[in-house]
């Protein structure tokens, strides 16, 4: 009877082992892991660099005259037209210097035809009528020197532009050439930036010869200029200590919303041809360096290092590493082992750029 019982408990473990295995190999047979393959891509990417905004004219207005700043006749950050009267320094002085050289003037052409009506009349020597009308010419041309100083008691605005911040008030006594404000001209912006010598090649071997590129501008509260710019200029020489150049950008300011002065980012695209991509999230990190899983052909794991040419949303290019035919792990990178033999399902690397953000973990 004891055997009996025996040998029904053995037949009943042995049911319930093989029922559990049975169950864990449905259960592996239901995982199967996503892979997909790299796929081979013209594509652009988008670079972002640091820049610096300046107005297209932006210049410092002085005084050209010393004496009293008399009056002010502009605002700080108010808007003003060319020849627009914007400072007025005390002109007494300058307008009694005109005065006296005019004088002077009406006296020596008075001189000057007295001695004219004696040399017709063959009393004077034609030297004397020489030197009368050079004293005559002398006195006019102090006249008009006595003129552009009392002139340069105004100053206008020379361009259209915007006034900056006041260095001096009025009734303060200004020196010749006292900074008294600056002027910027906000109708276009130069934007410059920095670019790294193996990006300068890149974009020197892929540019249009015909057409300048075309450049947006992410400014400081992260939103993207309404307007576009063009690449222009690149300066001649690389700087030794950083190995950047600098490039300029022009970008038309018609609501003036930029400002001399401000800073954002230059968003510049850069073309790679036949670019090896694969999703960013097939990757993970280990010590700085970037792996993915390769599935083998009997379906085994593998890690990989792969080094990254470039990033963009949601992609990796991929400068060494990986090969258009292998078989990378898409999710569930943190359920499976190295070496561990996993159920696969493929998905066609079309397909999965298209459907990205739809693969989460």
């Amino acid at each position: 009877m004891k055997r009996i019982f025996m040998l029904a408990s053995l037949c009943a473990l042995l049911c319930h082992t093989s029922c559990k295995s049975n169950k864990e190999e449905e259960k592996e047979e239901h995982t199967k892991f996503l892979v997909t393959n790299p796929i081979i891509k013209d594509t652009t990417l988008t670079k972002e660099y640091v820049a610096q905004i300046h107005s297209i004219r932006h210049i410092e207005l002085r005084a050209q005259e010393r004496g009293y700043l008399q009056k002010i006749y502009v605002d700080e950050g108010q808007a003003v037209k060319k020849g627009q009267l914007l400072f007025k320094i005390m002109p007494n002085l300058y307008e009694a210097e005109l005065q006296k050289s005019k004088a002077e003037a009406d006296f020596a052409e008075i001189e000057y035809k007295n001695t004219k009506k004696l040399a017709d009349g063959n009393v004077v020597s034609a030297n004397e009528l020489a030197m009368a009308k050079a004293k005559l010419a002398k006195a006019k041309a102090e006249m008009s020197l006595s003129q552009v100083h009392l002139q340069f008691t105004e100053i206008r605005a020379p361009f259209d532009g915007i006034i900056d911040r006041f260095h001096v008030r009025p009734g303060s006594l200004v020196d010749e050439g006292e900074l008294l404000t600056e002027l910027s001209d906000n109708s276009s912006m130069w934007v410059y930036y920095n670019v790294p010598e193996a990006e300068y090649l890149d974009y020197q071997t892929h540019a249009n010869k015909g057409n300048k590129m075309k450049v947006g501008l992410k400014m400081a509260n992260n939103e993207l200029f309404e307007q576009s710019g063009v690449v222009e200029t690149i300066e001649a020489d690389f700087d030794n200590e950083t190995g950047n150049i600098s490039f300029r950008a022009t970008f038309p300011n018609p609501k003036r919303l930029l400002r001399h002065g401000e800073t954002g980012n230059i968003e510049m695209p850069i073309p790679f041809k036949k670019a090896l991509l694969i999703p960013q999230k097939a990757t993970f990190e280990v010590l700085e360096k970037k792996y993915v899983y390769v599935i083998t052909k009997d379906n085994k794991v593998k890690s990989r290092e792969v080094e990254i040419a470039a990033e963009m949303p949601h992609l990796f290019v991929i400068k060494k590493g990986l090969s258009v035919n292998d078989r990378i792990l898409l999710e569930g990178l943190r359920l499976v082992k190295e070496n561990e033999k996993i159920a696969v399902k493929l998905e066609k690397p079309q397909y999965v750029l298209a459907h990205l953000e739809l693969y989460a973990e």
